[in-house]
């Protein structure tokens, strides 16, 4: 793959390039991890960006439905929308069925979408390992906004937030006990609460949802990077596409004043330095995956069995075993 061609021609909007890219990034062969890398400096230096949303939700709560319909508003407002959606992947197989893109067939036929499933290969935080880089190959390609819907809902999925500029968690109504279900974590992380289904008969129990959280957020430590009245909690409906419009609002008045005040370069700045960490972990993890690793952590893991060594000590024989590699 030619770098130069190919950054070109995602600048140029060419789908083809970008979904060849996107599979680029997510290999994990050394070879295109190369090839990925300078691709990725290249198109760094257009100076594109977009507004990335990222979406969690229990499971049921409506998420390729919401998308879609939401993604069809921004369309129709003259926006392009790009949605990296992750499926979760088999813990056995390592297969995904990736069946967001038939699940938005209205969304899937615009010119102005684009929709790449991934699998999250079981990596924690509800997001597969290179969605960010695919996040930077849609805003070089020309994307106004990227939707990154996670696999679901739990204290790993606050990992998008790392990788986005608003972060949204979708909930149903009538959900019993599902504000305790709910972790603090991603509630001090969202941005924003939608209630989703608020028509026909859940719309009561959407309005009561709704105040619930909203008490519940004002319970929370006002942050920063906020101004009055965030986060909030509002009533949405992708079927009916209720609401829509007024969540937009908010999250472009969030967006914008964010900007003025600095805040959301200094959050991707935050984020870039997490990635930078996050990038160092994840390469000292594959130092235990080579043959010799496997076979030194097989041979102390015998002698921990046997009682010969504390786990502790074989721990620290092994790290001190890739020090000198």
């Amino acid at each position: 793959m030619e770098t130069a061609d190919t950054a070109r021609r995602i600048i140029d909007g060419d789908r083809r390039a970008l979904a060849r890219a996107i599979t680029l990034v997510e290999s994990g062969r050394t070879d295109h991890r190369a090839q990925a890398r300078d691709l990725l400096e290249t198109l760094a230096r257009s100076g594109r960006q977009a507004l990335r949303i990222g979406l969690s939700g229990t499971p049921g709560v409506g998420k390729s439905t919401f998308i879609e319909s939401f993604g069809m508003m921004l369309i129709a407002q003259g926006l392009r929308v790009a949605v990296l959606a992750v499926d979760p992947s088999s813990a056995r197989s390592g297969g995904s069925i990736l069946g967001d893109k038939t699940r938005m067939d209205r969304l899937s036929r615009e010119r102005g979408a684009f929709i790449r499933p991934s699998p999250s290969q079981t990596h924690l935080g509800g997001v597969a390992r290179r969605t960010r880089e695919a996040v930077a190959l849609c805003e070089a390609a020309g994307f106004d906004v990227v939707l990154i819907e996670t696999v679901g809902v739990g204290q790993s999925e606050t990992v998008v937030a790392e990788m986005s500029d608003l972060f949204l968690l979708l909930l149903a109504p009538a959900g019993g006990d599902e504000l305790q279900g709910v972790k603090r974590g991603i509630m001090e992380m969202a941005d924003m609460i939608l209630v989703n289904k608020a028509d026909g008969d859940l719309k009561p129990a959407a309005t009561r949802t709704c105040a619930d959280y909203s008490g519940a957020l004002r319970l929370l430590r006002k942050r920063p990077q906020d101004p009055d009245g965030f986060p909030k909690a509002l009533m949405v409906s992708a079927i009916e596409e209720n609401g829509l419009s007024e969540a937009w609002a908010e999250m472009s008045q969030l967006a914008g004043w964010r900007r003025e005040t600095g805040h959301f370069d200094g959050r991707r700045a935050a984020q870039a330095r997490y990635w930078f960490g996050e990038e160092v972990r994840q390469a000292l993890l594959a130092q235990l995956r080579t043959p010799d690793a496997r076979a030194a952590m097989d041979a102390l893991g015998d002698r921990v069995a046997a009682g010969d060594l504390t786990p502790q000590a074989a721990a620290e024989s092994m790290l001190a075993g890739l020090g000198g590699r």
